[in-house]
């Protein structure tokens, strides 16, 4: 009997212990899905009754929804074919505006010499503010027939734009076709591609979105390297056109492999949709966050040549900070993205939202030599590339798919405001002076705050838990 009673204590310990087992993995599957899937609607099962006479044993078949996180490929020749044709999307739209610093130094020094800073610095604002501005229209598009023509038509406005720009001498009219036609245009191919590739990734969606969002910056890396040393040598509106030939082939390329998963859903417009989004905390803090980024995260771009030119730096060296800037963040727009995937992407972005807003006021701010600049750009092109690569990757986190295109354009919008304004607060602040000690703390102070909100949005996740991730 003892033994009897002792097999039952053993029996009753292993239960309790299933039961707490089970009960912490529940637990664990809570705080997953809240904070690594977006939107997991239950699988749908159909159960095939067994036949009773024969004495089957009862069989289930699942039928997986295309929103279950197993119906994402993750991988595979057609998936990675969309990643590579978002890279040349990526190339083509933010690597272009990457590179706004040449344009603002070019047109401050020669063309567009009679305005002041501020007044110059509208042109490169508008590119960064109409790209970002269309996303609504451009999500609610993708949403209802897909990236195929939105693509289309942003292919021919941006190479248009860019060929318009070519015969432009007259300021109206570099913000006429540079301004606003071209980065139209660029928000037609920018979309489609940050939407297209989150329906195809899931548990790896961080790196793919970093992979695609390399593009950038090579784009970053290679525009202003290519108008610098093709101006003296074919002059202004030929190299304008050497670059839009460029964009136009990759774009090509682009059309013929970005394509989505899920088909369409069509529906009908309504202002709400835009703004639903927004009544969610989580949602709200990061279109907040990246709001007060996007007052600062251009300005370095824009500033980080004529700053290195002022503090004496020769205009040959000084040419190649924006291009060292870029190259960095290509490291910065991929390693994070693995990172992100392994340990959390609310953890990674915050950390290196902090160290990006730490070395503008701590090393950008005193630096009084050549090597002081350098190092900075090249630091800053990983922190900040890391922010441009996992903000999507966020943002699809928190998110239904299907409504991937419309929660993308709701935040850029709003953030688009953000980038139009920072540029030519900085340009008022440096005024006709060589001193950029106001601009720099501008950009630091408003990235700092923009990366304490960050910490707050991933606190309504996790509450203040350090080691989760999420």
């Amino acid at each position: 009997m003892a033994a009897h009673g002792g097999i039952e204590d053993a029996f009753q310990d292993k239960e309790i212990f299933n039961d707490q087992s089970s009960s912490r993995s529940r637990s664990q599957d809570d705080v997953q899905s809240h904070t690594e899937a977006n939107i997991m609607p239950e699988t749908e099962t159909q159960l095939e009754h067994p036949d009773e006479e024969k004495g089957d044993l009862a069989k289930s078949s699942t039928v997986i929804s295309t929103m279950d996180p197993r119906a994402f490929p993750d991988g595979g020749l057609k998936a990675w074919l969309v990643v590579f044709g978002g890279f040349c999307c990526l190339f083509c739209s933010f690597g272009w505006i990457n590179c706004i610093g040449v344009f603002q130094d070019y047109y401050q020094t020669t063309l567009l010499r009679q305005y002041s800073p501020s007044t110059v610095s509208w042109i490169v604002s508008l590119e960064t503010f109409m790209m970002f501005l269309g996303g609504p229209i451009m999500g609610k598009l993708y949403d209802n027939y897909g990236p195929r023509y939105l693509l289309l038509v942003g292919t021919f406005l941006h190479v248009f734009g860019l060929m318009m720009t070519s015969i432009s001498t007259e300021y109206y009219q570099f913000i006429l076709a540079q301004g606003i036609c071209s980065p139209i245009g660029a928000s037609a191919i920018f979309y489609p591609a940050l939407s297209a590739v989150a329906t195809w990734f899931f548990h790896r969606r961080a790196l793919a979105f970093g992979i695609m969002a390399s593009g950038s910056s090579l784009g970053g890396v290679i525009f202003p390297i290519l108008v610098q040393n093709l101006i003296p040598k074919i002059g202004f509106p030929w190299t304008m056109r050497v670059s839009a030939f460029l964009i136009l082939a990759l774009l090509i390329i682009a059309n013929l492999t970005v394509k989505s998963r899920l088909p369409p859903s069509p529906k009908p417009f309504s202002l709400m949709a835009f703004v639903k989004p927004l009544s969610e905390p989580t949602f709200a803090l990061l279109t907040l966050g990246s709001f007060f980024i996007f007052f600062g995260i251009f300005i370095p771009f824009t500033f980080i040549q004529l700053s290195g030119q002022a503090l004496g730096m020769s205009q040959h060296l000084s040419n190649y900070l924006l291009a060292v800037l870029n190259a960095a963040s290509i490291f910065g727009r991929t390693l994070p993205g693995y990172l992100g995937d392994r340990f959390g992407r609310f953890n990674v972005i915050v950390v290196l939202n902090f160290f990006s807003a730490l070395i503008i006021l701590a090393i950008w701010l005193p630096a009084r030599g050549n090597a002081p600049i350098i190092v900075f750009a090249a630091l800053y092109g990983f922190g900040s590339g890391a922010f441009v690569s996992m903000v999507p990757a966020c943002l699809a986190q928190i998110s239904n798919i299907k409504e991937i295109g419309i929660r993308n354009g709701t935040l850029f919008a709003i953030v688009s405001f953000a980038a139009l304004c920072g540029n030519p607060i900085a340009g008022a602040l440096l005024g006709n002076g060589t001193s950029f000690t106001k601009v720099i703390i501008f950009s630091g102070v408003v990235y700092m705050a923009g990366a304490a909100i960050f910490l707050l949005t991933r606190a309504t996740l996790v509450k203040w838990k350090i080691a989760t991730k999420v």
